[in-house]
């Protein structure tokens, strides 16, 4: 299966290469779900991505195909074929997705085609990447949503129970603020990947990257007390566990974190991830290096990280702002 380039001749970029005595190949739709199938193979085994970003990266191509064959006006059994991605197939699909996504959400799915036709190209089907046809949407900024560190006490000091659920709650909320974590992580620890004599949590991140993070004094404490309670279990076993023993949920993370909020007073709502980013801006606010918290929070690329420096720096101006005789506007 391979395709030619666009040629000054008005050619489609993804034109089939013709060869003397050879039948044209035109990629069907069954091909492409055939060739989608291959890609997420890809995904899984060579890239090791989790069930749950491949699951988007099919939602978002199946999606595109489709929405391609609506705009050609392709009926059931009609080819769909690459050459019909050319600029202007792409700019109209962009087009539809503004109407009803973000721009966010456009560029994700934008980079989920580039990636499955950088995949073809590389596996020596295409000729060029026709993803590449377009620009990515201008994103708007995006500050993380955190918590101060007065609301970060309210929320980990308040314990309104002492039983094993209340205990695991206080061990988790303290876990997820004193390391950073994603909730995805903190769900999938075991018992066996906190090392309670160095301070250390071991954490298998995105892309099945481990990293090792520190644990600060206090999580350790309530992570004890919660095992203690608890009882003893297997390095295997899960690190927290809902009501019947079974693996907790993010879901369930992010509802119980709900609940503590309101029992704190804290009229905000917070994610699981709120936690994390609060952990990554109040260690900027106190001198913490850049290129450490990218090492806590397992980013593989600095701009990434530096998305804090902003939050940090809009904190710094609002406060000089208010407390600067010489900043404040006269009445």
């Amino acid at each position: 299966m391979k395709y030619g380039m666009r040629h000054d001749s008005g050619q489609s970029a993804l034109g089939p290469v013709r060869a003397s005595g050879c039948a044209r190949f035109v990629l069907d739709w069954r091909t492409m779900k055939s060739e989608l199938d291959r890609f997420l193979r890809h995904l899984e085994i060579e890239r090791n991505l989790s069930p749950h970003t491949r699951a988007a990266y099919r939602r978002d191509l199946l999606e595109c195909f489709r929405m391609v064959r609506e705009d050609l006006g392709l009926e059931e059994g009609e080819v769909l074929t690459p050459e019909r991605f050319d600029r202007v197939v792409l700019r109209r699909w962009l087009a539809r997705l503004h109407g009803r996504n973000g721009k966010t959400t456009m560029a994700r799915k934008l980079a989920s085609l580039r990636s499955f036709f950088r995949y073809l190209v590389r596996e020596g089907d295409l000729a060029a990447n026709p993803g590449e046809l377009v620009s990515t949407p201008r994103l708007d900024r995006y500050l993380p949503a955190t918590l101060t560190v007065d609301e970060m006490f309210a929320l980990l000091d308040r314990r309104t129970r002492d039983d094993l659920l209340g205990l695991r709650d206080d061990a988790m909320f303290e876990l997820l603020y004193s390391s950073g974590l994603r909730v995805g992580e903190l769900v999938g620890l075991d018992i066996g990947s906190v090392d309670f004599d160095q301070g250390l949590v071991r954490v298998l991140g995105k892309g099945g990257k481990e990293r090792i993070v520190p644990v600060g004094t206090m999580a350790l404490d309530r992570l004890r007390s919660y095992l203690d309670l608890r009882g003893e279990g297997q390095p295997g076993d899960p690190l927290f566990v809902n009501a019947r023993g079974g693996r907790l949920t993010a879901r369930s993370v992010q509802r119980q974190l709900k609940q503590r909020l309101l029992q704190a007073h804290l009229l905000r709502d917070a994610s699981p991830h709120a936690l994390r980013h609060s952990f990554a801006t109040h260690l900027l606010d106190s001198g913490a290096d850049l290129r450490a918290i990218q090492e806590l929070l397992g980013h593989a690329s600095l701009s990434t990280t530096q998305k804090y420096t902003q939050v940090s720096i809009d904190h710094l101006t609002k406060v000089y702002d208010q407390a600067h005789p010489r900043s404040r506007k006269r009445k």
